[in-house]
């Protein structure tokens, strides 16, 4: 069984939810790799390929959310599909892929590699990187975006119009030796017409990392890999309950940061604030000086998170094996209660 999601984030990163989530398996496609040793893939159909759960999240998402031209829909390099494109002018979304794909452009006898090749640099962005010691230094990037015309596919130009999109490649200048050179070739419906919108497109398109994280709760914490139903209706039914809590431990770790003077009723009960209080005491804090930052601090405490001066804010490894540390004492609170009264 596969799983493909859509995360939803605000412009700063913090994660609100899943907007669509399809379970899937090869079966129903099975078939298709054999058909691309005959056929030319970009012939084959998009309903007959894996790669239309790109577009059915899409319109999932554009429908469930509402206001579609306030959406822009972000995907790597599996993203890049011409049909996803169209899909997205038909809803009235916007789409902001990293292409990995050469498209005709123009007339037709040129390429996008080929019309950015010969587009000037129109600006420089520099950008915090790591090597793999993770010693920190700074990276220059030399940024071109142009307005493009792109043809689709040629096995379906009859079933696909033309569309006008806006490339973006921004390229490291001067890269050491010791990592590989920063290299992103962004592809968007929306426009570029300063710096500022360039930095802004690849500031938005590093949110794709947010789903990475998303993911890596769902696989560390919850462990939904290591599941063993006798039935996939089942394994679905209790990965979508996963998925509910993996994102409340994700926004809990990012709303603190966002926002770390809010106040923390929103995020708990008001018996998890009080197992907190009890568990882990702050005497030196008032009740009326308490915030949500540190009560995400207490939570964090108890899956091993230390708190010393120089530590960084708690991440989301702590953040899940304190919540479900919190959560067994509060069930055998809920039990006692049962079993002698209050």
């Amino acid at each position: 069984i596969l799983m493909h999601a859509s995360l939803v984030a605000t412009p700063d990163g913090l994660p609100l939810g899943l907007a669509a989530n399809k379970f899937w398996t090869r079966k129903k496609f099975k078939g298709t790799n054999r058909l691309t040793r005959h056929v030319n893939p970009t012939r084959i159909p998009i309903e007959r390929k894996e790669s239309v759960r790109w577009i059915q999240n899409m319109e999932q998402s554009s429908a469930l959310l509402g206001e579609p031209s306030r959406l822009v829909h972000i995907g790597d390099r599996e993203s890049d599909i011409y049909e996803l494109f169209c899909a997205a002018q038909e809803a009235g979304t916007h789409f902001l892929v990293r292409t990995c794909v050469d498209r005709l452009a123009e007339d037709g006898a040129i390429t996008i590699a080929t019309v950015m090749k010969e587009t000037r640099v129109r600006g420089l962005h520099r950008v915090e990187v790591r090597d793999r010691k993770g010693k920190p230094s700074e990276a220059v990037l030399e940024l071109r975006y142009r307005r493009i015309r792109v043809l689709p596919p040629i096995g379906k130009q009859r079933r696909y119009p033309p569309l006008d999109v806006t490339v973006l490649h921004a390229h490291e200048r001067n890269a050491p030796r010791d990592r590989d050179p920063i290299e992103w070739k962004l592809i968007t419906d929306l426009p570029i017409l300063s710096r500022r919108d360039a930095v802004e497109k690849l500031t938005w398109y590093a949110l794709r990392w947010r789903i990475e994280t998303y993911f890596k709760i769902l696989k560390s914490g919850c462990r939904a890999e290591s599941l063993r139903l006798r039935t996939a209706e089942r394994l679905t039914c209790l990965i979508a309950v996963f998925c509910i809590l993996a994102r409340r431990v994700f926004w809990m770790t990012m709303v603190s940061r966002e926002d770390p003077k809010a106040t923390p009723e929103p995020v708990f009960t008001e018996l998890e604030l009080s197992l907190l209080d009890r568990l882990v005491p702050r005497p030196e804090v008032t009740a009326g000086q308490a915030s949500l930052a540190l009560y995400i601090v207490k939570l964090a405490k108890l899956g091993g998170y230390l708190a010393r001066t120089r530590d960084g804010p708690p991440g989301n490894t702590v953040v899940w094996r304190g919540l479900a540390r919190l959560t067994d004492i509060e069930l055998g609170i809920e039990l006692g209660r049962d079993l002698v009264g209050n």
